[in-house]
């Protein structure tokens, strides 16, 4: 049983990492602009982290999961992090900052799926459930993104590495308190089924590649948002206020979810469903926004949009692989928003940014959620007639004897 104490530090160390982290993301293409780099340039930059996380993810999910020990891993790339951001500012040369970039996100893009994984692993055969200690994660992007806007606005955005190093070593010291994150049994990695057990899954299979679909639009508008405001003559402390209501909403989510979701495969998946049709909503009202506080207002269906797919969608990584393999399921799931998806959004949602202005950007990216909307309505007619059949979905029963 995991005691109250490790309990409270899961909870501060999610506020901290996901305080810190909204900083640099929300103000990140901002710091570019300033420097002078273009939205296409910008939009490379931050599409290298995407490309590394298809990597890293697996690479410290592995590790994470071999150890039987997220708390090291964690604490290793907090570490990495703080050290090399320190190069990504001091350098304006492009090939040295994308170099730098690249080694940045080798150690920050495997941050969130490691910190769920460590939040299933903690609270494993006990009452507790993952919302309530991943609304923290809210708190702090919410609460630290709307207070760093007035912080930048008097020190300048130049010195955004000073407030973010700060945050980082904040959560360095708290990390060293957390649980180690440890799970019984191994046997999927000691039989070197490690690959198998992950992807073995058809279902968890098709539901990492439609994710795709639905991500890429999303972290479109998460690399071009702040400069959409911009664009529509919003301010940083607007910027800031944005990534608040973002976050801040998610909180009942997760909360309503924690109290109501029935973990039955088939009435996720269905939930996927409606999610992704809230997306395609969502996208097309951001593509005809005429003003920054429009697009604030707009964003506030982020909460039941990413909110609600990146609640379910954990709580199905976790069921759809075995128990032993989560952190590496986690980080599978993980390349769905920040992987493939990020290097098309920040490659492709750069060039029509600037070509096509960002009204087509959202536009296109409704399309391709709607893609995503007949993908998963398929899957889901599928699943269901699975499971009035009786058809092992889950790792559950696939591992039982004689199932196939």
């Amino acid at each position: 049983m995991a005691k109250k104490e490790s309990l409270l530090v899961v909870k501060l160390f999610n506020f901290s990492l996901y305080g810190a982290l909204a900083v640099l993301m929300s103000y990140f293409p901002l710091y570019f602009q300033e420097v002078g780099f273009s939205t296409v340039t910008i939009g490379l930059l931050l599409a290298g982290g995407p490309f590394v996380s298809i990597f890293a993810n697996p690479f410290w999910g592995y590790w994470s999961d071999r150890l039987q020990n997220i708390k090291r891993i964690l604490i290793i790339m907090l570490i990495g992090n703080v050290i090399v951001v320190q190069i990504v500012f001091q350098f304006n040369a492009l090939p040295l900052v994308f170099l730098a970039m690249l080694l940045f996100f080798n150690f920050q893009s495997p941050l969130f799926s490691q910190s769920n994984s460590l939040i299933l692993n903690t609270i494993e055969g006990t009452k507790y459930k993952f919302g309530t200690f991943r609304l923290w994660g809210s708190l702090g992007w919410a609460l630290m993104a709307v207070a760093a806007g007035p912080l930048i606005n008097i020190v300048g955005i130049k010195n955004l590495w000073i407030l973010y190093s700060v945050m980082i070593i904040v959560t360095i010291l708290i990390g060293l308190k957390l649980p180690r994150g440890k799970v019984e049994g191994t046997k999927a990695i000691q039989k070197g089924g490690y690959g198998k057990a992950l992807l073995g899954n058809k279902y968890f299979l098709v539901f990492v590649i439609l994710g795709v679909l639905i991500s890429v639009p999303n972290s479109i508008n998460h690399t071009f948002l702040s400069l959409y405001i911009r664009e529509l003559g919003g301010s940083v402390v607007l910027v800031g206020w944005s990534a608040f209501l973002t976050a801040i909403f998610e909180v009942p989510v997760f909360l309503l979810f924690d109290r109501y979701l029935k973990k039955h495969t088939p009435t996720m998946f269905g939930l996927l469903v409606l999610i992704s049709i809230l997306f395609v909503f969502r996208w097309y009202l951001m593509s005809i926004a005429t003003g920054p506080l429009q697009v604030v207002f707009f964003q506030m269906l982020h909460c039941i949009t990413f909110g609600g797919y990146y609640y379910i969608g954990t709580t199905l990584t976790a069921q759809l692989v075995p128990v032993e393999l989560r952190a590496s399921g986690q980080a599978i799931y993980a390349l769905t928003w920040g992987g493939i998806s990020g290097i098309i959004a920040g490659i492709f949602g750069g060039w029509m940014f600037q070509q096509l202005g960002p009204n087509v950007m959202y536009f296109v990216s409704a399309m391709i959620s709607l893609l995503g909307v007949v993908g998963f309505a398929a899957l889901w007619m599928k699943i269901s007639r699975a499971a009035k059949q009786n058809i092992a979905i889950d790792r559950r029963t696939e591992n039982m004897p004689g199932s196939q």
